[in-house]
């Protein structure tokens, strides 16, 4: 398989995935009072659940910047859980995202490809106010903006290829396994405490460490909080290996669904 065969889909139908995509954000909050306000409402609820919970009760701390508080680790912990719920509402969401779409199933003409491109642009649109947000405190706190910022964009590439190879995956394996769907919510909280998101890998036994250093969402994540808040850099050999692993899971995901896709009519 070609690497730039899964972009294919995005070219072929740009003009219906901008369509669709925007419908799915605007019913998010359909029929609420507040609206799209909730856009922001809800990153600053969860930044002040953070700020109490683990900050103040358990007094967390990552330990990479001096005087650290715990206003700066619930910043951390936010930035951290902001990149990994982009992959974690995937995770939640594909298996059913063949199975709620019957009718799409039915057309032989629509795009099913399409379906996790649409879900994925939906949590990256409203992860970018958690973005803001966490880019509008950051002064307030020990951490530091630097120009090693600027390379964040480059370090959510690679989430965005192993969220769109997992719902790929994910949604064409849902079709023919119900069950699936149960165990996700297990399997996201589960990556959760393997990707050292609630602490810092630095605090990991050595042999544990060894094991989960090959988690490519451990070692994303923990980039992104370098660059983001405690300025310091990403080499280009880690770059490399985001990538690499990214586009792999990426293509793994594309070729389950390409394999099986000719089958979902007969099932569903």
């Amino acid at each position: 398989m070609k690497i730039n065969k899964p972009f294919r889909v995005l070219h072929k139908n740009k003009d219906l995935i901008v369509q669709l995509s925007l419908r799915e954000i605007r019913m998010r909050y359909r029929g609420s009072k507040l609206g799209q306000l909730w856009v922001l409402i809800n990153p600053a609820l969860m930044l002040s659940l953070y700020l109490f919970i683990f900050g103040l009760v358990f007094q967390g701390r990552f330990g990479v910047i001096e005087k650290e508080n715990y206003f700066d680790f619930a910043l951390e912990l936010f930035v951290s859980l902001t990149m990994f719920n982009i992959i974690s509402e995937t995770i939640n969401t594909s298996p059913t995202l063949i199975l709620a779409q019957p009718n799409f199933v039915k057309k032989i003409v629509f795009p099913l490809d399409i379906l996790s491109i649409l879900k994925l642009i939906s949590c990256l649109y409203f992860s970018l106010y958690n973005i803001i947000l966490i880019l509008i405190l950051i002064p307030f706190s020990h951490c530091h903006l630097s120009y090693y910022s600027l390379e964040l964009p480059l370090l959510i590439i690679p989430i965005i290829f192993i969220s769109l190879g997992i719902s790929w995956g994910l949604s064409a394996l849902g079709v023919f396994f119900r069950d699936l769907n149960h165990i996700t919510t297990f399997v996201s909280t589960a990556l959760m405490y393997g990707s050292a998101i609630v602490y810092s890998p630095q605090k990991l036994p050595v042999a544990i460490y060894n094991i989960l250093k090959y988690n490519p969402i451990l070692l994303i994540i923990d980039q992104i909080r370098y660059i983001l808040l405690w300025s310091k850099g990403v080499s280009i050999s880690n770059f490399l290996q985001d990538y690499t692993y990214s586009i792999l899971i990426l293509l793994i995901g594309r070729l389950i669904f390409q394999r099986l896709r000719y089958h979902f009519a007969d099932i569903i």
